[in-house]
């Protein structure tokens, strides 16, 4: 039947059209006539594809800049309760049952969070209930990528049916087409509680009248299904609500619960809880309108969604999307919109490939915080009840992958948008006053999830403040963050969730303070010796905030324990071939945990003690000392990246070496600055760049994680990366573009030029800064907090000589 891929290929090829006529109006010029030039039109080089295999966890659907709707396939390979991958999508996986609202930018735990009211267009009568249908082998369908496009705020997809969809969005709302086979039956179905991790109630209403469907889902759970303490997590926290309006009557409705199918009806309810598989398969309710296509096989949809009510939904809807807006008119507003975020950072020269890798991890940056706040303010806070955003603050914000992203993609969105990150930051702190005080590091819409070992809300607003972020509360935040990280909260000595999970967010902190580190054996967390080193990267970022605010004997208190790290080195722990010193967790009495390896992962979080060993960012040269000298620490780092032969491991795999797809030993390779031989990372950044990162489905390492891991790209393709949490201080790498502008609301624009910046000069031969030579591999918070220069003279082979003295060394 070749009509039917043609005509998915049309609608394709009509979106991408459309796209391609919006990006010629602000075209980048052919490199052969200005292979220098700034981008004009960063989205021409975006590919949402990107990370959406080899464990990326992206999703390709339409969302705009900290989206509160994100709309994408949920991808299916046979089980109903479960997806392809993370979030809902998998690029090697061509079967769908529904188009989502709300998405999560590479959360790690499969099947992620969200994925609300999948949406499936459905060539063909519904005879049976859609839950029953436990296989998706009826009510799914599989679909070509030749039939598929995905660009900044539009996703487009025809489907082996012969149906078709293109959806474009604006922040809380979105408009689709659908399209159907004008010979055959034509139907939306709603699965309103068929949500990623299921739900505990969904509700669905369908006005014949008024041509509107709404409905809404009540949901959670994110990571509840993990085997280290996802139990804990599966439970609900909040409501989503939606309200669907057409442009056309229904010629059919229908409901349907669990295995019963209602024609006819006009509203249905039920959950399908938070198990998986048998346990869960057939439950859930929904409903479907069809269609009279014989005359007209396209079907425009509109609709709103909102965290608070349906009222909201409706409110979102109205004030976003006007009646008559098409999926053109929304697309072209999303591409504007991601335009402007985008030119945040204009590169020139490089490579296609080059580019499309750089305005894709930026993209990929900025998808997040997300929105939860209607646009009249209101949003649901951590303790269940709606309330309003605080004077100043223009939205509330959240998803928050905490242990993740305060090492990256925090200090990127600090940088390029300290507005957002203000907001950000209030939003944060207006959850921990709605959740008795407490800052939960791992925060999906209003549910406080836990997930993760630390308190990285600490480092994360220490950050913020240090880069010159000051629209929030910051005063009363530090004295927030300053009582969690003082004074014992009974959570803290529950084991409710644990490992992955636990509930105490500075767990047994009463030992804590008294032993100077976390005791494996009591601590009531994932690892005794991740979680020490967390709490010291935290309170190094808490020192140094307190100092900036004036507050020294705070200030003095929090620098001491950010060096309490040192409790958990031991000395005499070895490879057993020689190398010793290594960090490895304790028991309560003193002793060290046994057996011990290198290559072991008791006692630490998602990662072994021969990667957490480097994970002292806050005192480089003290870790140096300890293991005999920054000679010796270089030479060990050297170890790190390559095999003993000398090649290279930096692609992860092997419990010795880097890992770059997770975030404890991200920050390793810009340890050499501080070890006197920044020629090497200048070169270990550039490997990781070249083989690690790419174009297409697989190019990025592994999970993204909320932006974190594209962060990484950006800020290693600028050449600079952040020192450590709470400080604004820069570390410099080799450019990979020839000119970059940082194109910043506040604090000054920022420019970087590298002249030689090419494949074959990936080393730093001199810098100036605002003019000056500098003989410094770091620079001081005046770069980020004002604006400046970096001029860069790259060469082909290593200067040994530039930055390597002592005295200046960043510390």
């Amino acid at each position: 039947m070749p009509s039917r891929p043609s005509a998915a290929r049309r609608l394709v090829a009509r979106a991408a059209a459309i796209t391609l006529t919006g990006a010629l109006a602000g075209a980048v010029l052919p490199p052969a006539a200005q292979a220098d030039a700034l981008v004009t039109r960063p989205t021409a080089y975006v590919d949402p594809m990107i990370g959406t295999a080899n464990g990326g966890n992206t999703y390709p659907g339409a969302v705009r800049p900290y989206g509160m709707i994100a709309w994408s396939p949920t991808s299916t390979t046979g089980d109903q309760t479960s997806t392809g991958a993370a979030n809902g999508y998998e690029y090697g996986v061509t079967r769908m049952r529904g188009l989502s609202l709300t998405h999560v930018n590479g959360a790690g735990c499969n099947p992620g969070a969200a994925g609300d009211v999948p949406i499936m267009p459905f060539v063909g009568d519904v005879t049976s209930s859609p839950s029953a249908d436990t296989k998706d082998a009826v009510y799914a369908s599989g679909f070509s990528h030749d039939n598929e496009r995905a660009v900044p705020g539009r996703y487009t997809v025809g489907l082996d049916s012969g149906a078709t969809a293109d959806l474009a969005v604006s922040e809380r709302a979105g408009v689709a087409d659908f399209s159907f086979p004008a010979d055959e039956p034509a139907n939306l179905l709603f699965r309103v509680s068929n949500s990623l991790n299921g739900s505990e109630d969904a509700e669905i209403e369908i006005d014949t009248a008024h041509r509107k469907v709404t409905g809404s889902v009540l949901t959670g759970a994110f990571c509840g299904r993990r085997a280290n303490g996802g139990t804990n997590n599966r439970k609900s926290y909040y409501r989503l609500y939606f309200s669907a309006s057409f442009d056309r009557d229904f010629a059919t409705t229908g409901t349907w619960r669990d295995s019963t199918l209602t024609p006819g009806a006009t509203s249905a309810s039920g959950g399908e809880g938070y198990a998986t598989g048998a346990d869960r398969a057939g439950r859930g309710s929904g409903g479907y309108v069809g269609f009279d296509t014989s005359a007209d096989d396209d079907v425009r949809m509109r609709i709103g969604i909102s965290y608070v009510s349906q009222a909201g939904a409706e409110a979102n809807l109205r004030k976003e999307i006007t009646p008559r807006a098409s999926v053109d008119d929304v697309a072209r507003a999303g591409s504007a919109a991601w335009d402007r975020e985008l030119a945040s950072v204009r590169v020139g020269g490089g490579g296609e490939a080059q580019r499309t890798s750089f305005y894709t991890a930026l993209y990929h940056s900025l998808m997040q915080p997300n929105l939860i706040s209607d646009t009249d303010g209101r949003y649901p806070g951590m303790d269940g009840k709606p309330h309003r955003v605080t004077r100043g603050q223009k939205a509330q914000y959240s998803n928050f992958s905490g242990w993740d992203q305060y090492r990256a993609q925090i200090q990127l969105l600090a940088l390029l948008k300290p507005r957002i990150a203000g907001d950000f930051a209030q939003s944060l702190f207006n959850f921990a006053r709605q959740n008795d005080g407490v800052w939960d590091r791992w925060v999906h819409v209003n549910g406080a999830t836990h997930v993760m070992t630390g308190d990285p809300t600490a480092a994360t607003l220490a950050t913020f403040y240090a880069m010159g972020v000051r629209n929030f509360d910051y005063e009363g935040a530090f004295d927030s963050l300053a009582r969690q990280a003082t004074v014992p909260h009974p959570d803290g000595l529950s084991d409710a969730g644990c490992p992955g999970q636990c509930t105490g967010q500075r767990p047994n902190l009463a030992q804590y303070l008294e032993s100077h580190y976390a005791a494996h054996d009591v601590c009531h967390c994932w690892g005794g010796a991740a979680e020490t080193l967390e709490d010291a990267v935290a309170d190094a970022a808490l020192g140094r905030w307190a100092r900036l605010l004036g507050r020294d004997e705070e200030a003095a208190a929090f620098e001491e324990r950010g060096l309490w790290w040192r409790n958990v080195f031991n000395p005499e722990a070895g490879d057993g071939a020689g190398t010793t010193g290594y960090i490895q967790a304790r028991n309560l009495d003193g002793s060290w945990v046994t057996p011990f390896s290198p290559g072991s992962d008791r006692g630490f979080a998602q990662g072994t003690s021969a990667t957490y060993t480097w994970m002292v960012p806050q005192d480089v040269q003290g870790l140096a000392e300890s293991m005999g000298g920054r000679e010796v620490a270089a030479k060990r780092l050297d170890g790190f990246f390559h095999k003993a032969d000398g090649s290279w491991s930096v692609k992860g795999g092997d419990a010795l070496r880097y890992d770059p797809t997770n975030e404890p030993g991200i920050h390793a390779p810009w340890l050499y600055n501080a070890l006197g031989q920044p020629w090497k990372t200048q070169e270990t950044v550039r490997e990781i760049v070249n083989t690690v990162y790419g174009t297409g489905p697989r190019g990025l390492p592994g999970n993204d994680d909320l932006g974190t891991m594209s962060a990484w790209y950006v800020f290693a393709a600028l050449g600079v990366y952040p020192q450590t949490p709470g400080s604004a201080t820069m570390l410099l790498g080799a450019p990979l573009f020839p000119t970059a502008l940082l194109d910043r609301p506040q604090g000054g624009d920022i420019r970087i030029s590298a002249p030689q910046a090419d494949a074959t000069h990936p080393y730093i031969d001199a810098v100036k800064v605002d003019g000056r030579a500098s003989d410094r591999s770091w620079t001081d918070a005046r770069l980020v907090t004002r604006g400046g220069s970096l001029s860069y003279r790259l060469a082909d082979r290593p200067n040994t000589s530039w930055a390597t003295g002592p005295a200046g060394l960043p510390r």
